[in-house]
């Protein structure tokens, strides 16, 4: 038995996530399937996160085990042919034994995108939150540092979720613009998250840029570890899991775009 990892790229709008479902089509189910076709033999694949359905993902990783004479080579090859368009694998390698894609993992980077402009997007439709009205990204900048560091995430976790508990350490949080679509892109990085934290955030720091919540609240609305307390929970649309780091990320150091940082 040798052990894989697995580097996937795939656009979440028709699947119902991640994880396997008895009735509904999931990305795990379609690799799993391309899998057993090569390798004649049923394969179980884990994956470094579970994203909801229609998030997407730039850097998904996946590990298997399987006992198998194709090369890495050939499985990558095999699997793009069978694949659908919607799905590719963008490197398949050999990884030692001891090694999970989730338990492995030191941190996850998502993103998420605003389309901020007067005219809705044709193209982007599926991969962005569309927000015709402006957005104070000064404000959403500063709110977004309010979340850096080893914090609990409770009031920005949807309800229903069965964590052991709810502190996660973020090490880098902050927005950027593209002035050339009207794309405002956050991004953040934590050693793991709780279901759907980034877009419950997303949500929030959308309110800041409406005016609705003052960017000094969040450190508020952290304390009170009360999910009511936070924004609305953004679409799923606009999210992607960008890279799994299997070593220990950098201390990136919290900046405002035209400020410095707010003290939460």
């Amino acid at each position: 038995m040798r052990n894989f990892k697995l580097t996937i790229e795939y656009d979440g709008t028709r699947y119902s996530g991640w994880q396997r479902q008895a009735d509904e089509p999931t990305v795990q189910a379609e690799i799993e399937k391309a899998l057993g076709t090569l390798t004649r033999t049923a394969v179980v694949l884990l994956g470094a996160g579970r994203t909801d359905a229609g998030v997407h993902a730039l850097g998904q990783v996946a590990s298997f085990r399987c006992d198998t004479r194709l090369d890495p080579g050939q499985l990558l090859k095999g699997l793009n042919s069978l694949l659908p368009p919607d799905i590719a694998v963008l490197e398949c390698r050999h990884v030692p034994d001891d090694f999970h894609a989730r338990f492995s993992a030191r941190s996850k980077t998502y993103r998420y995108r605003v389309l901020n402009r007067t005219v809705r997007s044709a193209l982007d439709r599926h991969t962005c939150w569309f927000i015709h009205t402006p957005l104070d990204l000064t404000a959403m900048q500063a709110a977004a540092l309010c979340v850096v560091g080893r914090r609990d995430f409770k009031a920005f976790e949807s309800t229903g979720s069965p964590r052991a508990h709810t502190v996660r350490n973020v090490t880098a949080a902050g927005w950027s613009r593209d002035p050339d679509s009207g794309l405002l892109i956050f991004e953040i990085e934590a050693d793991g998250f709780l279901r759907c934290m980034v877009r419950n955030i997303v949500g929030t720091l959308v309110a800041v840029g409406r005016g609705k919540i003052e960017p000094a609240r969040i450190a508020a609305i952290l304390d009170s570890r009360d999910r009511r307390q936070a924004g609305p929970t953004a679409p799923a649309r606009g999210l992607f899991l960008v890279e799994v780091r299997y070593e220990c990320p950098p201390v990136v150091p919290a900046r405002g775009i035209e400020s410095g940082p707010l003290q939460c």
